[in-house]
């Protein structure tokens, strides 16, 4: 992959009464304006008006478009003064662009990428469109077989301006024009990370940030990208504690958790048969004040729980009966209230 490194602002012109002229504004001016139109533009910048901005890293890709069939010639200048022939080269098939078409370098099914790389600055690139082929020869070469993209001579901008000047000087001027596109290269900014504390008054928690685990508590996580994100804090015999905090580069969030007792599960309770038996049938009977029924067929079996209870029965033509007992297993008890 072609590093396309940032390409700055002006390609100047060479001098001579009716030749392309240096300029700090241009790279190379056809000195009339001839019908053969070229134009040249990056990605962010369809219109070719603008000065769009890219970051070390981003791809880029450069299209040009001719109004008559030409060969189109591209090179990149970066913002210190260095060079890059982006066109021909030995990845493309050819820098021959039929009338009417748009060229893309690289297609979208080109076995290479231009990736945007230093210096930081204001970036051009110079699209140059002849009707005839041109000999580049004392500008640019292909330094072994390997190479892919050939290694420009000229060292600055106004080095490459002149060399094209006197490549193109010897044409005649309505066989050839140029084009420029500009755009700014700017540094990928790092990351912003920050840290989190998560402490809790509990051992064995666990903190889940964003759906991925971290680890245990009472711990500084550090590195973590700035932003907004979910938390669960988790312990067990604890109910999971759940919240939403924003990590801010450069300092450390906090998170104390304070864990409630879970509830505890209500103690069993033994439960014991106490069998009363009575010859007096239709008598209420009533534990600890509760009427529990009546008795029939001598006898009425009721459900209580370990501990002491109250037991009274009531007759007609009978004394109250009044009792209390402690139940510590299933028991039988004979009642004979008296009249």
């Amino acid at each position: 992959m072609k590093k396309f490194l940032m390409i700055p602002a002006a390609m100047l012109l060479s001098t001579a009464a009716a030749a392309p002229k240096i300029s700090a504004q241009s790279i190379i001016v056809n000195p009339t304006q001839p019908d053969l139109k070229v134009s040249v533009r990056v990605d962010k910048d369809t219109s070719g008006n603008q000065n769009p901005a890219y970051r070390v890293g981003d791809q880029i890709s450069i299209s040009t478009t001719v109004n008559r069939d030409a060969y189109v010639y591209l090179f990149n200048v970066n913002p210190d003064g260095s060079v890059d022939q982006i066109l021909p080269n030995r990845l493309s098939e050819s820098n021959f662009v039929k009338a009417g078409t748009t060229k893309v370098f690289p297609e979208a099914d080109d076995n290479f990428k231009f990736s945007v790389a230093g210096p930081i600055g204001q970036n051009k690139v110079l699209a140059l469109a002849s009707l005839t082929p041109l000999d580049l020869d004392t500008i640019s070469s292909f330094k072994t077989s390997q190479d892919q993209f050939a290694t420009v001579n000229a060292k600055t901008q106004a080095g490459l301006a002149q060399a094209l000047s006197i490549v193109v000087n010897p044409l005649p001027q309505n066989s050839w024009v140029s084009d420029t596109a500009f755009y700014t290269v700017a540094a990928r900014n790092p990351v912003a990370t920050g840290s989190l504390f998560v402490g809790t008054n509990v051992a064995n928690a666990t903190v889940i940030l964003n759906g991925q685990r971290l680890g245990g508590s009472n711990v500084t996580y550090s590195n973590l990208r700035a932003g907004t994100y979910p938390v669960r804090v988790q312990a067990p015999g604890y109910r999971d504690f759940t919240t939403t905090l924003t990590i801010r580069g450069g300092t450390t969030t906090n998170l104390n958790v304070e864990f409630a007792q879970a509830a505890q599960p209500a103690p069993v309770v033994s439960q014991y048969t106490l069998s009363l038996r009575s010859g007096v049938n239709g008598a209420r009977v009533f534990v600890d004040g509760r009427e529990v029924g009546t008795i029939r067929n001598g006898g009425l079996n009721v459900a209580v729980s370990a501990g002491t209870h109250e037991v009274v029965v009531m007759a007609a033509g009978y004394r109250t009966f009044t009792a209390t007992y402690n139940v510590t297993r299933n028991a039988q008890i004979t009642i004979n209230p008296s009249r």
